[in-house]
């Protein structure tokens, strides 16, 4: 399962691996204070793509659809998210004040259609029992 989440919340139990999904650090945020097992800048929007949005919801479409551009050319970025939703919870932290129009929002969206599409385990047979015929 991935979430999303601001910076400036609460650590919480079911937060999982928690990934800061920004470009820049936070404003007013110190390192020790942001409780993050991973910084994956190179996941963010672009500098220009953040810079040509400017958090104007008149773009967000058109941003989803940059973005999500620049997120099928970038798999060495984003695999590892995945690679750590296998094993559990991850927590896509982002610092914008939406909280419905910004990147990490795209990201999520984008991963989970990316979680979708791999390929289920393969089920196991269950052998099954023989009856044997009455004589």
């Amino acid at each position: 399962m991935i979430r999303i989440k601001r910076v400036y919340e609460q650590t919480a139990r079911g937060d999982g691996r928690r990934i800061l999904v920004e470009r820049l650090w936070p404003r007013g945020m110190k390192k020790e204070a942001l409780d993050a097992d991973a910084w994956l800048k190179e996941v963010a929007p672009s500098t220009s793509l953040r810079k040509w949005f400017d958090h104007r919801i008149e773009r967000w479409d058109e941003f989803r659809r940059r973005y999500r551009k620049e997120l099928n050319a970038n798999r060495p970025g984003w695999s590892p998210i995945l690679a750590a939703e296998k094993r559990g919870t991850v927590t896509l932290l982002f610092s914008a004040h939406d909280l419905e129009h910004n990147g990490a929002v795209v990201l999520r969206e984008f991963l989970s259609g990316k979680s979708r599409t791999r390929r289920p385990a393969k089920k196991r047979v269950k052998a099954r029992s023989v009856r044997s015929k009455p004589e």
